[in-house]
């Protein structure tokens, strides 16, 4: 759906276009390589933000560049585009990098008659300018697995074999019902599918809410691929998906377990030193206009409660497992103010 457009039918995510992946065995035709990809993200978007923490954690910040976009998009022949701006730090309005002003022409450049959505996160080829993937679900995968060889000392196991089955199912109905349960909570074209989608989205919530009572992560005893996926909705609930989504049966902060779980997240080095407040408030207020006519930008929450003692630590458990944290960013977002 375009940005400023009204729904007519309930919420469909398109298949992802471009899935290709980058292997030490370069089967798809992408070796892994130092300094040969640029992922393009959004700091507003959950789907990128959670592949740049995984970048984050696994120390691939230098391998891996980030190219960041402004986080209004642009309208370019009728159709909204994550685009390069000076203000976000694109001298020329173009990445410097990649030399483009839009990421939909790393698209084409892979694709001339591609005619689909674009999105972030991508994974461009720098030397080609071609997009290799926005596969978001497979790159946070690859990311801690294929790109091993080039991960810091001290990276973290993030998908462990041993509850890979346990972590798949887990995101299953987490992204159903809330990484996406609140898009299709926003984007209902009706009342029927908005109360189908809002009464799924609280019902899993509650469920989390009882699972972390007794427990600091979501598998196991340190963070893995279900924390991250889950801490990226979390950390935008009361900021713009409980007002602005009509995800308003309950707060974020209404909830005890669920509530000190995400700032333990938040306050643990690659989680709230990749989460950009403005960025997020001024893209979902201003660029979802059929929700937000007015495109006025709200002022709050104060985020500051994100830096509130959590006691999380209680439980036990060892975030990083075997592993230390990562090192300071290699591109700091505002400090909380």
């Amino acid at each position: 759906m375009k940005a400023g457009e009204t729904p007519t039918r309930e919420l469909v995510r398109d298949p992802m276009a471009f899935t290709d992946r980058v292997t030490p065995d370069a089967r798809d035709g992408w070796p892994v390589e130092a300094g040969r990809y640029r992922l393009v993200i959004n700091r507003a978007c959950p789907w990128a933000h959670r592949v740049n923490i995984v970048r984050r954690l696994m120390g691939l910040d230098e391998a891996i560049s980030v190219a960041i976009t402004d986080p209004i998009q642009e309208d370019i022949d009728g159709d909204a585009h994550w685009v390069f701006t000076e203000k976000t730090g694109s001298p020329g309005d173009k990445d410097p990098v990649l030399g483009i002003h839009a990421l939909r022409e790393a698209y084409l450049a892979r694709r001339p008659d591609y005619t689909g959505g674009v999105s972030v996160p991508g994974l461009v080829d720098i030397p080609t300018g071609h997009l290799v993937s926005n596969d978001f679900g497979q790159l946070t995968i690859d990311f801690g697995i294929e790109w091993a060889s080039l991960a810091r000392p001290g990276s973290p196991v993030l998908y462990p074999a041993e509850h890979r089955a346990e972590i798949d199912a887990l995101n299953e109905v987490v992204y159903r019902d809330v990484n996406n349960g609140v898009y299709r909570s926003g984007f209902a074209p009706h009342q029927e599918s908005y109360d189908r989608a809002v009464t799924a989205l609280f019902a899993r919530l509650d469920e989390l809410e009882d699972r972390l009572t007794g427990q600091r992560y979501l598998v196991g005893d340190t963070i893995t691929e279900a924390d991250i996926r889950l801490f990226t909705t979390l950390v935008r609930f009361d900021a713009v998906y409980h007002g602005h989504f009509k995800c308003n049966i309950r707060k974020l902060i209404e909830y005890p377990a669920l509530w000190a779980y995400a700032r333990d997240l938040f306050q643990t080095p690659g989680f709230g030193d990749t989460t950009d407040f403005d960025h997020i408030r001024w893209h979902y207020y201003y660029v979802h206009s059929a929700i937000n006519p007015t495109r006025v930008v709200a002022a709050g929450p104060d985020p500051r409660a994100w830096l509130t003692p959590h006691h999380r630590e209680d439980l036990g458990g060892r975030p990083f497992g075997d592993g230390t944290p990562p090192g300071p960013p290699l591109e700091p977002v505002p400090p909380l103010a």
